[in-house]
């Protein structure tokens, strides 16, 4: 499903070259569930971006569903972020304006779907994170945890076959937090691949394994029982960062 074969991505900062991400190989099948750890810098936003197919490669080939990306056009492109893969962020990225409902409808309005499809989707993503009672409330009138949850339904209302989450739980307190960490593993339990990045320890062990990003590069592939030697010696420790 996911293919990343030498990926690199440089950006050019003052006119000096850094390198987010160096060289990286890795493959993700079907259905799994796998968690990107690492300090601050290290490249896990920037690894999750150009598999989101928000960015590109500076070298290397990405392949997505068997298609290399590096060949698609912006049609193409948008087409696979609208339909094939589903976004959630620390900060929620909700329209403050709009009711519970249209959020989830909205990008079902770029992606050109008839109104009676739209409503009848959202509601269905509504009711699989459990908000159908909360449909006509905006998000200032939502808790926290209800929020990630609006956007959870929002990401997967288009029937994703991939999941990013980035830093999911991060603005949530511990009981909203498992309650979004157990909504998205029912999602995977139905085949959905999720993809998590997360300083939480508690969270990176509730994946199949683990990715340490160090400098660009993945520096260990970890099962969650390792996981604690692995953060040690990276100097990471056991608390959430």
């Amino acid at each position: 499903m996911i293919e990343l074969r030498e990926v690199s991505r440089t950006f050019q900062v003052g006119g000096e070259p850094v390198h987010a991400l160096v060289e990286v190989s890795e493959t993700i099948g079907p259905g799994e569930h796998v968690a990107i750890m690492g300090p601050s810098g290290s490249g896990k936003s920037t690894l999750l971006h150009l598999i989101g197919c928000l960015d590109r490669p500076s070298s290397g080939s990405y392949r997505f569903e068997g298609r290399e990306v590096a060949g698609l056009d912006e049609h193409e492109l948008d087409e696979i972020r609208q339909r094939r893969i589903g976004f959630i962020f620390q900060a929620f990225h909700l329209v403050p304006r709009l009711d519970a409902r249209a959020n989830v409808e909205l990008p079902m309005i770029f992606a050109a779907i008839p109104r009676a499809e739209r409503r009848e989707k959202a509601d269905a993503a509504l009711a699989a994170v459990g908000l159908s009672q909360r449909a006509e409330h905006r998000p200032s009138e939502l808790s926290g945890g209800e929020r990630q949850r609006l956007a959870i339904a929002r990401a997967v209302a288009m029937h994703p076959a991939v999941l990013l989450a980035d830093e999911p739980t991060g603005n949530l307190d511990s009981r909203s937090g498992g309650t979004v960490l157990e909504l998205m593993e029912r999602l995977n339990d139905d085949g959905l691949t999720l993809l998590v990045v997360t300083h939480d320890p508690r969270v990176a062990r509730r994946a199949d394994r683990i990715l340490i990003l160090a400098d660009g590069r993945i520096a260990r592939r970890v099962a969650p029982g390792e996981l604690a030697e692995a953060l040690a010696e990276w100097g990471l420790g056991e608390e959430p960062r």
